[in-house]
């Protein structure tokens, strides 16, 4: 694996290529460009030098209609390549990058310290194969065409980014911005990407603690019909009582083995999972909007004691409750001692 941190005496910028193609996504562009630009060593001095490129090199239009200014990317790599960065396009037009542009990463591939992707640029990364066997991310809705037409790829659906060795995969869109934050974490330290961090006005982390959308958006869009919209307020006024299969299924005037077989089938997971992320959400929203300890959240939610809790938090969004609280919420003094 490549070294995480190159460092140098002279603390010589390190050079950060983003590619970009007529169709672009702006802001997939410009979001971490923003933050590299921003970026300083302790002396004041920039920590990146940036270049906008595409295989043709030119002027590029990019999906609103701004125009840039790129160089051909295969003469970028005739100095050091630090970071690349892949953009994606939009949602509604094909993630297929040219068949020049793979031509050209396939043979550069292995020159940059470090690869990434932001959005639908991670189609550009699967299609010449760099994802092949990782964890990876994309934006939420073609998070399932990802994993359909590259199966070996092991897909986060839910994830802001993913880090696997040296390949960086973002979500959709203003994601790109909390990579690039956490890549200038990674190579100048914390307190660098903090001062970065409130100079933008950004978090410094959302590395999963947010996830990309809500269970309940979730559950809208896979419930279309919507045939257990009742039963879902039923549950969120009730959550902290038994919610097990054969109470579920009396509240839904359905037989327990009927209830499990058709619920799994309208939402694309089961009672008991749907319960979980159901009292995760809410746990959230209390986490963030208000100032109970986490104790009582716990028990308020019907998660019984605050390690459950703490164990659902962590499969489903990767952080902790009270990490979550640290960074999108108020902290409390009851807090302080919490599983964390």
């Amino acid at each position: 694996m490549l070294s995480k941190r190159a460092t140098s005496a002279a603390q010589m910028p390190r050079k950060v290529v983003l590619v970009i193609f007529s169709g672009a996504k702006l802001l997939d562009i410009t979001g971490p460009i923003q933050v590299f630009s921003e970026a300083r060593f302790e002396d004041g001095t920039p920590a990146y030098k940036i270049e906008i490129a595409s295989e043709p090199g030119g002027l590029i239009t990019t999906d609103a209609g701004v125009v840039l200014e790129s160089v051909r990317l295969e003469g970028v790599f005739a100095e050091a390549v630090d970071t690349l960065l892949i953009a994606g396009g939009d949602l509604a037009a094909s993630p297929n990058a040219s068949e020049a542009l793979r031509a050209c990463l396939v043979k550069n591939v292995g020159r940059p310290r470090r690869i990434g992707s932001v959005c639908l640029g991670a189609f550009t990364l699967a299609q010449i194969g760099l994802l092949d066997g990782r964890e990876a991310t994309t934006h939420w809705a073609v998070c399932e065409r990802l994993q359909h037409e590259h199966p070996s790829i092991i897909v986060k659906p839910d994830a802001i980014f993913v880090v696997s060795d040296d390949v960086w995969t973002s979500a959709g869109v203003s994601a790109g911005i909390d990579m690039a934050l956490a890549m200038v974490e990674d190579d100048l330290g914390h307190a660098a990407a903090l001062t970065l961090a409130r100079l933008l006005v950004l978090y410094l982390k959302r590395p999963g603690g947010q996830s990309q959308f809500s269970f309940e958006l979730r559950r809208q869009m896979q419930d279309a019909r919507g045939r257990f919209d009742d039963l879902h307020i039923w549950i969120n006024d009730n959550l902290a009582e038994d919610l097990s299969v054969p109470v579920l299924a009396a509240a839904a005037r359905m037989s327990p083995r009927n209830f499990a077989r058709v619920y799994q089938r309208e939402t694309g997971m089961s009672p008991a999972r749907a319960i979980e992320l159901i009292r995760v959400e809410a746990a959230r929203r209390l986490l963030e909007e208000g100032s109970d300890a986490v104790k009582q959240i716990a028990h308020n939610t019907g998660f019984g004691d605050d390690e459950r809790m703490r164990r659902a938090f962590v499969k489903a969004l990767g952080v902790s409750p009270h990490d979550y609280r640290g960074r999108f919420g108020r902290m409390t003094p009851g807090d302080s001692a919490s599983v964390s």
